[in-house]
């Protein structure tokens, strides 16, 4: 049992590296894939766009639920946000809480951009969708110098029972495909672009050094482990002490916990400031002593700065 909670407790934290992983699994293994979800295009005008786009970005949809459903700085973020509004951009900070949106989104792209990506070089789904269209440039670029038959059997075409000529049947096949893949790879360049443009632009603005960075990054993962076993063992010792109280017909004794108030200021998001000596929320928490002191109500507020958490 304990081998298994440490198997686990290792994906749960590397859930970001097995994700990547998967993919690459079902960029290798797509025909097979492809074969399993039974895809079989109905090679008919009025219905291939539709088809073909829903199996091109159903998959897409569904991963970009369950990366927000995962995200745990959404739902630091947004958890009471209906009961206290201001909790989202606090102290009107828009440009913070932009800034959190935003990677959150960015973080729960990440697997629908490589869906698209290995579905669009595969190019089975774009094939069968834009064969459906109706006529449109598209259309007119595709069926350039051939005969009016052309734009009709085209939706025909992913199934290989248009009425043309076996050649330029194969022609269309491969134009589709190339189409579909140099759309797959633009994804590709244009995500890894704008991925290594924000890491330069985020690290240059960077108020701490590289090394620093990293501790902050070890810190954070290991009292995010830390926390998660001694909430276990707190929450252990409190089950246990009900029980005793309630098969023993006594009143409970004394267990110290955190009140309401300390449990919503360490869930905040935390803004790193270079001005203080901080790693995290929970580190400024156990920090500032003072409950009641003017810089832990700031602290709740929330300030401008660096996003770390």
């Amino acid at each position: 049992m304990d081998s298994f909670k440490t198997l686990l407790k290792f994906l749960t934290n590397k859930k970001s590296s097995i994700g990547y992983c998967f993919m690459a699994v079902v960029t290798i293994g797509r025909e097979q894939i492809f074969d399993l979800v039974s895809f079989q295009c109905p090679c008919n005008r009025s219905q291939n766009f539709v088809y073909g786009l829903t199996f091109l970005l159903g998959p897409a949809v569904v991963l970009l639920a369950i990366g927000l459903f995962v995200c745990t700085r959404l739902w630091r973020l947004y958890t009471g946000c209906c009961l206290n509004p201001s909790k989202l951009c606090p102290r009107g900070n828009f440009v913070g809480c932009a800034k959190v949106i935003v990677k959150v989104l960015c973080g729960a792209c990440i697997a629908p951009v490589m869906w698209l990506s290995v579905a669009l070089l595969n190019g089975t789904f774009y094939e069968c969708a834009v064969s459906g269209l109706d006529e449109n440039v598209l259309v007119q670029i595709i069926c350039k110098n051939k005969t009016r038959i052309c734009q009709d059997e085209l939706p025909r075409v992913p199934c290989s029972k248009s009425q043309l000529p076996e050649k330029e049947n194969t022609e269309l096949l491969l134009m589709l495909r190339a189409q579909s893949q140099i759309l797959g790879w633009s994804i590709i360049i244009i995500s890894a672009t704008v991925l290594l443009i924000r890491n330069c632009f985020k690290n240059c603005r960077s108020q701490v050094s590289y090394l620093q960075l990293t501790f902050q990054k070890i810190y954070t993962e290991n009292e995010r482990e830390q926390f998660e076993l001694f909430a276990e063992e707190f929450a252990t010792k409190l089950a246990e002490r009900n029980l005793k109280s309630f098969f023993d017909n006594k009143s409970p004794e004394p267990f110290p916990l955190p009140n309401h108030k300390a449990w919503k200021e360490i869930s905040t998001i935390y803004t790193f400031k270079k001005s203080e000596p901080y790693d995290s929320t929970l580190q400024r928490y156990a920090e500032c002593t003072d409950l009641d002191s003017p810089e832990k109500q700031l602290f709740m507020e929330g300030e401008d700065g660096t996003e770390m958490v």
